[in-house]
């Protein structure tokens, strides 16, 4: 089985949605929507930076080795990305969809080549609609990702119109929410057509993730032992994740527990972060830290009593499976998808994306509440593993490429 993706050749989502591929003998063919560099074990590499995405970044960098808050602001290009953020989303909006002919042209040229038994977009934008400039004899499943639909589908009507066109295009239709495929067919995926809710990281392995988190926890000496450990996984996600909520929270909690700790990842010379920590006084009791590997972020999750993802345009965040995967008390913004695995007070908490102040209740009762953190942390193990262990998801997604070649 041959199976081109079109997908951010940098996410770990991607890499290891390949490695679970190349564990069922799928012949892998990669077409990366980023720059970045090849990776191991594929059959092809292309670059196809559509609606600029070569203009884009992600911050990445090792943990570091003792508490910082500051780091020098970036004055690159990337740093005028990461500042001026939302302005560059928005015209993504509007000048993307001009790209998309261009490698719409190159990608058939090297698929008419390659001749896959089927074409898989991890995404809507820009993926998806690239996928769809694809001649319709190749088999075409197109991935939702959580604000695909609630909020990029919205950001022009230019964006709204092609989203349609890529539903109508595509002949299966993958999410990690039961609402997103819900949404896909309001949006013009047809109700006959296959569909699969699996989670977007390609599962999880209990055992392996628990062994390394476990292994990396002795690395983690630069943590003060008396303080409560609070993670923000989730970086900047404008239009998506709610920043300004989770900061605002943050005098709340110390109010009440000064030896609170918080620990933001990707957040490491980001102005609006460096802006939020000076404004709101909190330089001593928050760590921001660069993007980190997935491998790292396991062990602080064990670390952390709670996990904070205040989402308002969310699918099932992979941050949030692993932490639930590590006991860490899960703590998200109260949206569709995010209640198909959180029931409040049972295994996590929900919170208004919009209140500081419901964050920090939630974020204190998980300090103050052992016998609760202990209750959702076994509820939610048994939950990865009838739900996203790695060997459920891989035999789904086998069956679903089967399924999508032989139609």
């Amino acid at each position: 089985m041959k199976i081109l993706l079109i997908a951010d050749g940098r996410s770990p989502i991607t890499l290891r949605w390949i490695e679970s591929m190349r564990e069922d003998n799928i012949d892998v063919y990669l077409a990366s929507s980023y720059p970045c560099a090849r990776p191991e074990n594929i059959s092809g590499f292309y670059l196809m930076p559509v609606a600029f995405a070569n203009f884009s970044h992600k911050n990445t960098g090792p943990a570091p080795a003792g508490p910082t808050t500051a780091a020098p602001p970036p004055t690159t290009r990337k740093g005028l990305v990461a500042r001026f953020r939302g302005l560059f989303m928005r015209m993504r909006y509007i000048l993307g969809p001009f790209t998309l002919p261009y490698y719409g042209f190159k990608l058939n040229r090297i698929v008419n080549k390659i001749k896959p038994d089927a074409v898989h977009a991890l995404r809507i934008p820009f993926e998806g609609m690239l996928g769809a400039q694809l001649s319709a004899k190749y088999p075409l499943a197109v991935s939702i990702w959580g604000n695909d639909l609630t909020l990029h589908a919205k950001g022009s009507w230019m964006m709204g119109e092609i989203t349609k066109a890529t539903l109508r295009r595509a002949d299966a239709l993958a999410a990690d929410a039961a609402r997103d495929i819900r949404l896909g067919k309001l949006w013009g995926f047809s109700e006959k057509k296959q569909t699969l809710v699996i989670p977007g990281n390609g599962g999880i392995s209990l055992s392996d993730i628990r062994l390394i988190a476990e292994d990396g926890l002795s690395g983690l000496n630069w943590l003060p032992r008396d303080h409560h450990i609070i993670i923000n996984p989730r970086g900047f996600r404008p239009g998506s994740v709610r920043n300004d909520t989770f900061f605002k929270s943050i005098p709340y909690v110390l109010a009440k527990v000064p030896n609170t700790l918080f620990l933001c990842c990707s957040m490491a010379g980001q102005p609006e972060a460096l802006e939020w920590v000076r404004q709101l006084k909190i330089e001593k009791s928050v760590i921001l830290l660069p993007t980190l590997k997935q491998t790292d972020l396991w062990p602080l999750f064990a670390r952390a009593e709670a996990s904070v993802s205040v989402s308002q345009h969310d699918g099932t965040p992979n941050s949030l499976l692993e932490a639930m995967s590590l006991g860490c008390f899960p703590i998200a913004g109260d949206i569709e998808s995010v209640r198909e695995w959180i029931v409040p007070g049972e295994n996590g908490i929900l919170i208004d994306p919009d209140s500081p102040e419901q964050l920090a209740n939630a974020i204190l009762c998980a300090i103050g509440n052992e016998s609760l953190r202990e209750q959702a942390a076994e509820k939610n193990r048994q939950l990865i593993l009838t739900r996203a262990e790695k060997s459920v998801v891989s035999a789904s997604l086998a069956a679903f490429y089967r399924q999508l070649i032989g139609k």
